[in-house]
This record gives C-alpha cells, sequence and structure tokens, in this order.
C-alpha cells in the first residue's frame, strides 16, 4: 500500500443518517465502511447505497463473516464493495473459500484479528492463506476492560512486511490515528470519533 488511507466506520443503523456523515467527511477520508450493524439493519442495501453515493471512494462491508465465506464475498462484491471484511477467527476453509470468491470477483479482503487468541501467528497464516490486508481491532466490549490494539500492532505490522496491508480499529481518535500510523499501520478505521460528533 503506497500511502496511508483513512477509513471512516459506519458503524450505524440507518443508511440516510450513514450517508449524511459520509458526505460531511468524504474530503477527508479514503474508504467508507459500511459497518456490521448498518449491514445487519439494511442488509447489502447499505453498500449498494454507499457505492451509489460515494463512487469515487472504496466501499468496504464489514461482513464479520464466520461462515460460508464465499456466499459473504459473493453478495458484497455484486453490491459495490471493493473490500470485504471477514472474521480471521474462522476456520481455515472458510477464509480459502472466501480468498477464492474475492478473486473471482475482484475485490479484496480484509481479515479482522477481533477476539483472536493469537494474533500474530493467526496473522502469518492468514497471510499464507493470501489475505490482503489484517486489522488490528479492539472490540467495544475489550475497550470497555482498558484494552486497546496498540499491544500487538507493532508485531504484527512487522511480521506482514509490505506484502500485507495492516489496518487497525477500535476506538481510536486523533491521538490515535496518528500513533497508529506511527507504528506502520497501513489503514486507520475511525468510527465513533466521527459520527458521534455530527
Amino acid at each position: 500500500m503506497s500511502r496511508k488511507k483513512l477509513q471512516l466506520a459506519l458503524d450505524l443503523l440507518e443508511i440516510d443518517r450513514a450517508i449524511r456523515i459520509a458526505e460531511e467527511a468524504a474530503e477527508y477520508i479514503d474508504l467508507i465502511e459500511a459497518g456490521t450493524p448498518l449491514v445487519k439493519s439494511e442488509g447489502m442495501a447499505a453498500v449498494r447505497a454507499l457505492r451509489k453515493a460515494f463512487p469515487d471512494h472504496g466501499i468496504v462491508a464489514d461482513m464479520k463473516t464466520m461462515d460460508t465465506g464465499a456466499i459473504e464475498v459473493e453478495m458484497a462484491a455484486k453490491s459495490g464493495a471493493d473490500i470485504v471484511a471477514i472474521l480471521g477467527g474462522a476456520d481455515d476453509s472458510t477464509i480459502e473459500d472466501a480468498v477464492r470468491s474475492a478473486r473471482k470477483y475482484g475485490v479484496s479482503l480484509m481479515a479482522d484479528l477481533l477476539s483472536v487468541n493469537d494474533p500474530l501467528n493467526r496473522a502469518k497464516k492468514l497471510k499464507e492463506i493470501g489475505i490482503e490486508c489484517i486489522c488490528v481491532h479492539t472490540g467495544i466490549d475489550q475497550q470497555m476492560k482498558g484494552m486497546d490494539a496498540f499491544a500487538v500492532l507493532d508485531t504484527v505490522v512487522g511480521a506482514m512486511g509490505t506484502e500485507v496491508a495492516v489496518a487497525v480499529a477500535g476506538g481510536l481518535d486523533s491521538e490515535d490515528a496518528a500513533k497508529a500510523a506511527s507504528l506502520g499501520a497501513d489503514v486507520i478505521i475511525v468510527g465513533g470519533a466521527i459520527t458521534r460528533s455530527d
């Protein structure tokens, strides 16, 4: 990845509000994510609406896929996603199917390490399987316990080298985003710091 990218995570329930927020931030961001709550609330219509509203931005579908990798990647790709996020803790066969589907439909895959017990070794395996982007992610419940993504970000970045992009997510504000960039993250995912300010 040639430069750092900023991704807006729209972890909202209504597509109209999501589009309004994304319109306000569009000039500052590279990627627009249909977050998991939005996908669950609005389905693939959310991805289609974001693609239509933002034809010049990369669209990410945060599917949190744990099973049926090929089908979910196909659904997101056909709806206009450029990147599909799946769970890195899924079975290897699910991820292998997702990789094949991503190649067939011309989209990239991001594997989310959310709640993976051994993130470094799992990231290495995901790289071997063919994942193009690894996301070091601290979930909301983990954040409430005081955890953050920085504990493993540096080691994952080092292990991925230049072949695999590394994203970071999980309660990031502008200060955290700068720290993530300095530690080598290629994609900085910010959600609530932007969406809560509307």
